[in-house]
């Protein structure tokens, strides 16, 4: 990416963790999803960072 879209990506970024939860939970794993694209690594530490910041986007206990 060009230093232009590296900034663009970085605000979306940002504005996209301030409204997370607000966002719609199909929207919320869309986003999660592309975001996390080729970087299974990363996979875990950010759904941790996401639900440390927006506790209602815990999914809830699946019916055994």
């Amino acid at each position: 990416m060009s230093d232009k879209s590296d900034t663009f990506a970085a605000l979306l970024g940002r504005a996209a963790l301030g409204v997370w939860g607000d966002i719609p939970r199909d929207i919320q794993e869309a986003l999660f999803e592309t975001a996390n694209k080729g970087r299974e690594d990363d996979r875990q530490e950010l759904a941790r960072l996401l639900h440390e910041r927006h506790p209602r986007t815990l999914h809830p206990v699946k019916p055994s």
